[in-house]
């Protein structure tokens, strides 16, 4: 239940202070809740959700319940054989157990004793189908979809999803609907499917006024708020923690800043920490992400890091990783309202037949059907070597009618104009007037446009493997298309592309703590009483993105797992 802070007393005591109202935030309280301990949410924005009500709410959790239901073949040990290999060593190895093994305790939790509840796809794959252990199926979960007129007037505290990936002003579609919008005219059962999306939107908007279809990250938040409300557990928003309180024995309690109003908070048995990580931090963004330092972050506005510079006084201190950030290739476009859009380039165009990703000398650099992060890992290296920030993603008529390119949707009736207007999208009538739209060497373009027809043609990519492996292929590619559903001619006149720059979505390096969810100090002790969840928490993937919901999953995971340890430290007190 969302309260000013003036409803507190003045002299407030709680068990559990969690700070950041994001997914893990908000399962931390959650879970403190159902443990039977008294806790209480602060978020520094005006909403709830963090980057995780933007996101798609995928949440890699192996070996759940769901898994059955898509006839996943798991086990923990394959998961763990999965982990070994793609994180490279760059975690710890108990951690990533003890991620494995709370996974399905903190779905079974939820599900059971609470509004939170997932399902899974007959068919999403990790990211690296080559590594032995990975798995196709079974191991994303994504919650259910919710109705917000569930949430009554705290709706309006869920943070709204980005303009960019609705339709029709503000409904929320995930991958399934996009794939029957787009096999609309192709499949009669995706045409019934897509008209009575549309027809239920209506209704919606004629009933409530707006879209209350809450689906991907956002219905995994309206969850977790309308579970929340259902604990009374009070949030208060606009909150700043201005001190962290700490005695011999760790943290004993907390001061917030609400505007003008002040509260001083004690503290029973824990803080829990899930702001969000560090990459809106002003000065650890220049010095602990990759150079160039990216100019463009697609996620929420509230991990700023100003906790994480208390949580040092105390001696906590950050992990290392080969790179600290999570990525995604972003495009970006000005708003009318002057503000900035910034649009991830997650899967719906990159490896789909007919487009191409070149450097600023026209040649390609990377795989286009990997996922994000490697991509963007792919961009950065190449840039050592020739200028690939900003790079291009070109495709022709075809590919753009198809699959739309970043925020330009797809279909013959999208309004193109504006994009065109403002430079966002460039068009050309040649690929030659194309290159040198974009300050390119036509003939390099050329080059590369010709041999990419060619692999188009044979159906393999000899140059980089698009299209070579499970993941590419059902997830990056079109399955309709053949032989290879990542790759398609590109020879329909106009021609148009897009410019793609490294986005953060995440930060990969956090707080070192243990299995319980406790930040360590520099002797890799406990700080008493403090905790930390989320991207705050170092990650146990490392610098690598396994599969979807890589952030999402432990986040819920290590959020289980401190309110389960804050429990059992206040039980073993109770017994002193």
């Amino acid at each position: 239940m969302v309260i000013e802070l003036s409803a507190l007393p003045a002299e407030a005591e709680f068990d559990v202070v969690v700070v950041g109202a994001g997914g893990a935030g908000m399962a931390a309280a959650l879970f403190s809740a159902l443990q039977g301990l008294k806790p209480l949410l602060v978020e520094s924005t005006p909403y709830l959700g963090g980057t995780t009500a933007w996101s798609a709410g995928s949440a890699w959790l192996p070996n759940s319940r769901h898994a059955a239901t898509v006839g996943a073949q798991d086990s923990l040990e394959q998961a763990m054989t999965y982990l070994r290999e793609a994180t490279h060593g760059e975690s710890s190895e108990s951690m990533r157990q003890t991620f494995l093994e709370l996974a399905p305790q903190a779905v079974e939790c939820l599900e059971t004793r609470s509004e939170v509840h997932f399902r899974a796809r007959p068919l999403h794959p990790d990211y690296n189908t080559e590594m032995a252990g990975s798995s196709l199926r079974g191991r994303v979960l994504e919650a259910m979809p919710f109705d917000g007129a569930r949430l009554g007037r705290d709706l309006r505290y869920v943070r709204p999803p980005i303009p960019e990936f609705t339709i029709f002003g503000d409904l929320l579609v995930n991958q399934h609907d996009v794939l029957q919008l787009l096999s609309a005219f192709r499949s009669p059962r995706a045409f019934g499917y897509s008209l009575r999306l549309l027809l239920s939107h209506l209704l919606d908007r004629l009933r409530n006024g707006r879209s209350t279809r809450m689906m991907m990250g956002n219905a995994l938040i309206g969850r977790l708020l309308y579970s929340l409300n259902a604990q009374a557990v009070p949030v208060v928003l606009q909150t700043e923690v201005s001190a962290i309180e700490h005695a011999a024995s760790g943290v004993t309690g907390v001061r917030l800043r609400q505007g003008a109003r002040e509260r001083h908070i004690r503290i029973g048995r824990a803080l829990i920490a899930a702001t969000g990580g560090f990459t809106r931090h002003p000065e650890r963004r220049s010095t602990m992400l990759d150079m160039p330092v990216p100019a463009y972050c697609p996620g929420a506005p509230g991990h700023t890091g100003a906790l994480h510079d208390q949580m040092l006084a105390l001696g906590a201190h950050y992990g290392g990783f080969s790179t600290n950030g999570f990525w995604a290739p972003v495009s970006v476009r000005q708003r009318t309202d002057g503000s900035t859009a910034v649009f991830p380039h997650f899967i719906f165009d990159r490896g789909r037949p007919g487009t191409v990703t070149v450097d600023q000398q026209g040649w390609r650099f990377v795989n286009e059907a990997l996922s994000y992060h490697p991509f963007v890992r792919g961009m950065y290296a190449a840039h050592q070597r020739s200028p690939a920030i900003p790079a291009f993603l070109i495709t022709d008529r075809d590919g753009l009618n198809r699959y739309g390119l970043g925020m330009v949707r797809p279909g013959t009736l999208s309004n193109r104009r504006r994009y065109i207007a403002d430079g966002y999208l460039t068009r050309a009538d040649t690929l030659e007037e194309l290159a040198g739209a974009l300050k390119i060497p036509p003939a390099n373009l050329r080059e590369t446009v010709e041999r990419m027809n060619e692999f188009a043609r044979t159906g393999v990519d000899t140059d980089f493997g698009r299209g070579s492996t499970d993941y590419q292929r059902i997830t990056a590619g079109d399955p309709l298309h053949g032989p290879n559903p990542c790759l398609g001619p590109i020879v329909r006149a106009p021609f148009y592309a897009v410019r793609l720059y490294p986005g953060d979505i995440g930060a990969a390096a956090g707080m070192l703590t243990n299995e319980h969810a406790q930040v360590l100090n520099g002797d890799h002790q406990p700080i008493g009483r403090l905790y930390a969840c989320g991207n705050d928490m170092h990650s146990v993937m490392g610098g690598n993105y396994p599969g979807p919901g890589i952030t999402i999953g432990p986040g819920l995971a290590f959020a289980y797992a401190a309110a389960r340890h804050a429990s059992a430290q206040h039980a073993a007190a109770q017994e002193r």
